[in-house]
């Protein structure tokens, strides 16, 4: 069955994914609000404001927020990423309503109590001393530092020790009011229910939303840096990545740079760095490549960890990956083959509902249109050997890589 959608008069939005006779349900709200709406002073706001929406409302203080959900065996949670920020729950469909009035309690009721938002500053700090630890996750951060700069994206999303110590209550209740609007929220769903029945409470808990249209302004990326980076951090194993600018949410290779990343670095054993680097030569524990594809820009990039003696042999062997994908085009039986494992992982990944009610949210909030499972596998069909060198034509130049390592 395909998706349901209606739109409310305030401008929020409800997409839902029915299911037959399953017990457990998934609900979730996607705000277009993330770390890069944040103006200089507020760097770290978006996930410090994420984090303090648990903290108390008109209606509940910190506790009855966290047992509401948990009382009844549901998962309750949130995130925040560049360009979102989430909050969700999955339970039994019984629970489907106190779902929905929970996370609109949560979203537009927040009181942000000052005591909770010292104690929650605490956190958040040993938080990102925690992250300061684990260089193979931050040298992502850094990579997106190194090749966008100054600008909000290039910004760690979790702040500074500095940043997050300097915002205040104010602060807050400012990015609020002029991100968390009615016509920049999504309502996702899956599970068994009526939609007449869905409709109507969303409309009960959500209506009360402003529809004012709010400062949803975002500085355009005028330059991607082209640059090289080594850090000393005094690590057992050196990390290394390499990559630059790719394509933006809706550009029309968007789907064949997701197929040539998978095919390059994905998740599957028999990826083309897996088997070329790791497997063949026994240099990399862990290599990957990811896509991170924002509104206007995107990210195409390659990581490895390895023995520091072997750093210089994995780069070389990296760029002469790049290099072949560059100039020869895939085989169309390498094509068929890389098309056949995307279609599958896709098709696995949409069995679990809270991953399906997660990705639908997003796809609304950046398409306003979530495509069926139908229309997602003819795109990756129709992917051309032409379409693949195109895109490791444009994302794999050698005047356009950057390159960052810890050692």
């Amino acid at each position: 069955m395909d998706f349901l959608h209606h739109s409310f008069p305030n401008g929020l939005r409800l997409v839902h994914k029915p299911t037959a006779n399953g017990q457990t349900a998934h609900f979730g709200l996607t705000i277009n609000a993330g770390s890069r709406d944040e103006r200089e002073h507020e760097q770290g706001l978006a996930h410090f404001i994420e984090h303090s929406l648990f903290k108390g409302t008109k209606r509940r203080k910190a506790f009855h927020v966290l047992n509401r959900m948990d009382s009844v065996g549901a998962e309750l949670n949130a995130y925040t990423t560049k360009e979102e920020t989430v909050i969700y729950a999955s339970f039994l469909k019984q629970d489907f309503e106190r779902a929905i009035e929970l996370i609109a309690d949560i979203a537009s009721n927040s009181t942000f109590p000052e005591k909770e938002i010292a104690k929650e500053r605490d956190v958040i700090i040993d938080e990102i001393q925690s992250y300061q630890d684990s260089p193979a996750e931050l040298i992502f951060d850094d990579f997106e530092e190194l090749i966008y700069g100054s600008h909000p994206l290039g910004r760690n999303i979790l702040g500074t020790e500095e940043s997050v110590r300097g915002l205040r209550r104010k602060d807050i209740l400012n990015f609020v009011g002029r991100r968390y609007l009615a016509r920049e929220m999504v309502v996702s769903s899956v599970g068994d229910i009526p939609f007449k029945k869905l409709i109507k409470w969303v409309e009960k808990h959500f209506s009360h939303l402003s529809t004012e249209a709010g400062d949803l302004s975002r500085s355009p990326i005028e330059k991607v840096y082209v640059e090289r980076k080594e850090v000393d951090m005094d690590t057992f194993q050196a990390h290394l990545i390499i990559g630059g600018e790719a394509y933006p949410n809706n550009h029309r290779l968007n789907t064949a740079t997701v197929l040539l990343n998978n095919y390059l670095g994905g998740p599957a054993m028999n990826s083309r760095l897996n088997m070329n680097i790791r497997e063949k030569h026994g240099i990399a524990y862990n290599i990957e490549s990811n896509f991170q594809p924002y509104t206007d820009t995107g990210v195409l990039s390659i990581y490895l960890g390895t023995d520091k003696k072997l750093l210089n042999r994995s780069e070389k062997l990296v760029h002469k990956e790049l290099k072949v994908l560059r100039e020869k085009k895939m085989t169309s039986t390498a094509l068929h083959r890389a098309k056949q494992q995307l279609q599958g992982q896709i098709a696995l990944s949409q069995e679990g509902g809270a991953n399906m009610m997660l990705a639908i949210g997003k796809s609304m909030i950046v398409k306003d249109h979530v495509s069926n499972m139908k229309d997602i596998l003819d795109r990756i069909d129709q992917v051309t050997q032409e379409d693949v060198l195109e895109v490791a034509n444009f994302c794999f130049r050698p005047e356009h890589l950057s390159t960052m390592i810890y050692y």
